[in-house]
């Protein structure tokens, strides 16, 4: 059977095809990444003044969707869209244009042959959720099959799951600790098994929405003159924008000044990590707590424990610093160094290093600093905890992200109840005569061989 997944983020929609055995449905460890497509152009909240473009824009993969499920399953393929916090934002901004989106989006996934079931936005919470589901299924934590097919529980600890999107980012972890804001508390029963688990989810904080606060933040220290240096950006790298770009959204409508918004201002890199810093660590605010401890912004978080898996935006980051700088990260120290490196290298040679990365490379030492003030002084990773974290893409084949857990969920694929163990009796049942066959065919191998041996000694 397939289902599929439309992830549509801030800054683009990608489009997820997974498959399993047909007769395993509600069972576990089967379901599998089958195919893959990124939409072409932003993310489906751009088009809030052409809604209709928003579905036109998904029909080039939705047409490999067509080839990549077999026609004669098309019927039978439930088709999912969900929207995360670029909507979110535009929800905020001006719902009806955000209404106008889903609808349009809706309209063009209903052309198609599959079984859709709906395009919504989710919460914050959901996307932090789904997405600790989604890493905790593919590395079996949950649940496992055995080599005779029946089911464990290998009782591993969960992990937690970081992801870090174009417009907000979430931390999700099992915790045995009081959650003292119920907010933040999320009880999941998945296969008999009760898991406490704390998420929280932190719009704003998304990589782009990032960028923009740090530029409104740049722009205020110099009182929106026309020439503005940017310490974030490399030497030799500067570029004109628009008021707009930078005010056109919620997380920066509070400091948006009285300036006609088409006005124009360039930024000048000048390259220097510890200035970044100082304006990256402005975008949280780390003193106001009303909880035992917070992470920042007045948010409670219990203490980070056990291993984690760290994803999109700071799979991306990493990798950059670990490929394209050659630079280890095992500690905060290692990610400190690395940001300060790439702030301190001139556009020229960051260019020679990644010229296939020129879009999103002047922006790296800002991001890098974020990274490393959010892991740090925001989610109060240590040099115990940090190296607990694993930056990755995948598990195995699959994508790491919050799709794959919502069609779980959506599909209830991951029952409350534990499997019972008769569902793979018929498969126990077919390893064991094939294990009889194996055992029977080397017998007769061994004796044969013995009677060979026996008659040619007599015959001696």
């Amino acid at each position: 059977q397939y289902g599929i997944v439309l992830d549509a983020g801030s800054s683009h929609t990608a489009m997820f095809v997974y498959k399993w055995p047909a007769d395993k449905e509600n069972d576990t460890g089967v379901v599998s990444e089958h195919g893959m497509c990124d939409v072409e152009g932003p993310g489906i909240s751009s088009y809030s003044s052409n809604p209709p473009a928003a579905g036109t824009s998904l029909e080039h993969c939705l047409d490999q969707a067509l080839r990549d499920v077999p026609r004669e399953k098309h019927m039978a393929t439930p088709l999912y869209l969900g929207a995360t916090a670029g909507m979110r934002l535009l929800n905020i901004a001006d719902p009806q244009a955000s209404d106008a989106v889903l609808k349009a989006v809706a309209g063009t996934l209903k052309t198609y042959p599959f079984d859709f079931r709906g395009a919504k936005i989710l919460s914050g919470e959901e996307e932090g959720v789904f997405g600790w589901v989604t890493a905790n299924y593919l590395l079996e934590n949950f649940i496992k099959r055995g080599w005779l097919g029946e089911w464990i529980q290998p009782h591993r600890k969960t992990l937690g799951a970081m992801d870090f999107g174009g417009a907000s980012t979430q931390i999700t972890f099992e915790t045995e600790d009081t959650i003292e804001n119920p907010r933040n508390e999320v009880m999941l029963k998945l296969y008999g098994q009760a898991y406490k688990v704390y998420t929280h989810s932190f719009l704003c904080y998304g990589r782009d929405q990032v960028l923009k606060r740090l530029f409104s933040k740049l722009l205020q220290a110099e009182s929106y003159q026309g020439i503005v240096p940017n310490p974030c950006w490399p030497m030799g790298y500067n570029k004109s924008l628009s008021l707009s770009s930078i005010y056109d959204s919620p997380c920066t409508e509070k400091e948006r000044p009285s300036l006609v918004l088409n006005t124009t201002v360039t930024l000048v890199g000048t390259g220097n990590g510890n200035l970044c810093a100082l304006h990256v660590s402005k975008l949280f605010n780390f003193t106001t707590c009303s909880f035992s401890h917070c992470s920042f912004d007045g948010v409670f978080q219990p203490k980070v424990s056990g291993n984690f898996i760290a994803f999109s935006a700071f799979f991306y980051t990493v990798d950059f610093i670990q490929t394209v700088m050659e630079r280890p990260v095992h500690l905060p120290s290692d990610l400190k160094d690395a940001a300060e490196m790439i702030c301190a290298t001139s556009w020229n040679e960051l260019l020679q290093k990644a010229p296939k990365l020129e879009k999103r490379l002047p922006d790296y030492c800002a991001v890098s600093t974020f990274v490393y003030l959010l892991t740090t002084s925001g989610y109060n990773f240590n040099n115990h905890s940090f190296p607990n974290i694993a930056f990755q893409k995948k598990a195995g084949e699959t994508s790491i992200g919050w799709a794959l857990g919502y069609m779980l969920n959506l599909t209830n694929m991951i029952p409350a109840e534990k499997p019972s163990s008769h569902k793979s009796m018929l498969y126990n049942y077919w390893v064991i005569l094939i294990l009889l066959f194996v055992v029977t065919t080397l017998t007769m191998l061994v004796t044969a061989i013995c009677l060979l041996r026996r008659s040619k000694s007599s015959a001696i």
